[in-house]
């Protein structure tokens, strides 16, 4: 009977590979959008906080900051990409951080409006033609 109580209970612990490959050569899985290199100042302000970085790249749905502040991860935002050539920054209503890695951080767009995607859109589109 001890027998069969220590099968059932090692039923309920999964065991778990750990992946021991540093995260900077990990593939990125979850990426489904093309994401171009770029170099532009962006600012972000949330409820706390208030700071700049610099867009080191970016996609449709988000983009990696490098910044000397410490953001944690889901922390939301509002945040603006100063880019070369629009006449205004382009405005994220809302962007949520992903991860967070030393001085840099992923942000998922959660919430733009039709007008700033549009431009987004065109920014990108811009950036693929320079490849």
């Amino acid at each position: 009977m001890r027998n069969s109580s220590l099968k059932k209970l090692g039923s309920f612990f999964k065991t778990e590979t750990i992946d021991r490959t540093p995260s900077k050569l990990r593939p990125q899985d979850r990426r489904v959008q093309p994401r171009f290199t770029a170099q532009f100042r962006s600012t972000f302000l949330g409820q706390r906080q208030e700071g700049q970085g610099r867009t080191l790249d970016v996609s449709a749905g988000g983009c990696k900051i490098e910044s000397d502040m410490k953001v944690e991860q889901g922390a939301t935002f509002e945040c603006r990409l100063h880019i070369p050539g629009l006449d205004w920054p382009l405005r994220i209503d809302e962007a949520t951080v992903r991860w967070v890695d030393a001085n840099s951080f992923g942000i998922a767009f959660s919430r733009i409006t039709p007008e700033e995607r549009a431009k987004l859109k065109t920014v990108l589109s811009e950036l693929e033609q320079d490849e």
